[in-house]
Order: structure tokens, then sequence, then C-alpha cells
């Protein structure tokens, strides 16, 4: 049983969990500096926890080599370390307060601080990658492209592009590309076979996708802070996710979906009172409906990527996130 409680073999999740161990000590070795400051702030995201999503599928991968070689935790590190940077990033671009439920760095310690301590977590993450080679640099490389890519598309909004087109391209982008290079990292670093390796960086890019998909959804599906933020977040900030696109480009004529568009039209929803029916009415919409299932469709696409593996317990195990990330919203 994964740190995500998904259920798989015994053995697989051995192997995986132990990696995670190693991985979550070292990550806190390899965030010191003799800066105080640094240090503290460096520290202060990693401290607040997180899924550790992208490790787990570097785990995940290795298990079609040798899941002990040693270039799998230096690979989780580079992953992990990348994925942190953004978050304190994207903090100051979105003017967050709060982050895992602990003030955010900007916050903190202010917003010049805070891209500083970003820009050194990706410098750490660039000199291990450099301890595993030249492609592992370029692969780190290409993907912090994407990511940049994918966040001046997210700031620029669509450009009169469909908007949910452009949702899904943002996703991809800033989310998807970093966990294909996970799972790929972890193919090529336990020595798997170069077309299992194609195989499991494809699965990685769907299953981002997915992911960051039911992320969405549980900010406005759970009752509780399972997504990490407190739920309707996104409506309040007026941020559009998935089920919100699909409400306004929806044509229904009846009540409630007339008056969730409207409600959604209006922008940010600060208002309690306003937020609240907006919630309630899209809990209940065909749009959350139908996000539900391209939630589902992503799960599935990214199971049919897995057909050039060997079944057995890895690809299962892979399998079973599938079908916990198709779930977790249902």
């Amino acid at each position: 049983m994964t740190s995500l409680g998904i259920d798989i073999d015994p053995k697989v999740d051995a192997s995986v969990s132990a990696t995670l161990a190693v991985v979550e000590e070292a990550l806190r070795d390899n965030v010191v500096s003799a800066d105080p400051l640094i240090a503290d702030a460096a520290r202060h995201l990693m401290d607040a926890g997180g899924k550790r999503f992208r490790p787990l599928l570097v785990a995940l991968g290795a298990q079609f080599g040798d899941p002990q070689a040693a270039g799998i935790v230096p690979a989780a590190l580079v992953v992990e370390l990348t994925h942190l940077a953004t978050l304190y990033h994207d903090d100051v671009m979105d003017e967050a307060a709060v982050r895992r439920g602990a003030p955010s760095a900007n916050a903190r310690w202010g917003n010049a601080v805070a891209i500083l301590v970003g820009d050194f977590l990706f410098a750490r993450a660039a000199d291990i990658a450099a301890t595993l080679g030249v492609e592992a640099v370029r692969l780190q490389a290409q993907t912090f492209s994407r990511l940049v890519h994918g966040q001046i598309a997210e700031t620029a909004g669509p450009r009169g592009t469909d908007p949910i087109e452009h949702y899904l391209h943002v996703i991809a982008e800033k989310t998807a590309s970093l966990m294909s290079t996970s799972v790929r990292y972890g193919g090529m670093f336990s020595g798997a076979k170069p077309e299992h390796i194609e195989a499991l960086a494809g699965y990685g890019e769907i299953i981002g996708v997915a992911f960051q998909l039911s992320d969405d959804l549980l900010d406005i599906a759970s009752e509780s802070v399972q997504s990490g933020k407190t739920p309707g977040t996104d409506l309040r900030e007026g941020v559009p996710t998935l089920p919100v696109l699909y409400a306004l480009a929806g044509d229904d004529t009846d009540a409630s979906a007339v008056r969730l568009r409207e409600l959604l039209s209006s922008g940010p929803l600060v208002d309690d009172a306003l937020h609240a029916e907006a919630l309630g009415l899209l809990r209940e919409s065909a749009a959350m409906k139908r996000a539900r299932e391209t939630v589902r469709s992503y799960a599935e696409e990214a199971r049919a990527c897995l057909a050039p593996l060997p079944d057995g317990t890895p690809r299962r195990a892979m399998e079973a996130l599938c079908d916990f990330i198709a779930d977790r919203t249902s």
C-alpha cells in the first residue's frame, strides 16, 4: 500500500516504499546551504510534506529493471527538487498566501527570496542530474523548457484558441511533462529495455494529465482538504478548471445550468453565499459528470500505454494507479 493508498503487490510496495524513504531523507540533505536564510526557506515547502508523486513514478518505472540501481534515488531527487522549485515560482505568480496548509514562502520571506530559492532548488536538481550523465541533463533541460512554456501559456491565456484545448495544453506542459520524465528516468536508470522506457514515458505523460485533472476535480468535489487546499479555492480565485470550462461552454437551458453559467461568468466568487451556491451547483452539474468522464478516459489511455510492457506485478501496480486516479473523484 503506497503513500497514496494504492493497493499493490507487497513486494513492489516494499521496493517502492524503501526507495521513497531514502529519497525523503536525501531531500533534506540536498536543500542544505551555508546561508541560514536560504536553508530555512528551501526546507520550508519540503517540511510541509506533499504526495511525492514524481519520486513514486520514478520508483514504479524502476520496477521494469533493477529497482535498486544506483541512479534511481538521484533521479527521484532531480524530479522532486525540480517540482518543488516550480512551486516557489508558482506561488509568487499566483500571489498565493498558503501552500500545503502553511504560509507560502513568498508570504513569509517576500517574492524576491521565494524566486531565488526556487532558482537554488533548480540548480541543486541540475547538479544532481549532472552526476547521472549527459542524457539526464538533456532530459531535465527539455522538461524545464516545457514547464516554462506551460507557465507562459497559462499566464498569457487562450489567445484566441479554444479555452478547453488551451487548459489541457497547459496541464500537459506544466504537470505531465515532469511526470513523463519521472517514469522515463525510472526506466532509464534501472536498465529497462528501450521499448519499455518509451512505453513508460508515454504512460507518464497521460497519467500526469489525469492526475492534475483529478486534483482539480477534488477541489470541487471534496468536503475535506483531500486536494491539499480548502475546497472551492480555484472557484473563489476565478481559476478556470475543466468542470468550470465545460459549464461555461455548455448550452443547457435548465435553470440550474443557466444560473451556474451566470455565476461562473462573473469572475472570482469571493462572496461566501455566491461561492457556496456555485460550488453546490457545480458539484451536481452535467459539466462535473463530463469532467469525471474525461479523467477516466485519460486514465484508460494511460493504461493502454502499458501494453508493450511485460505482464506482471510492476505493470499491475501501474494499472492500479490508473484505477486510483479514475476513482478518487467518483
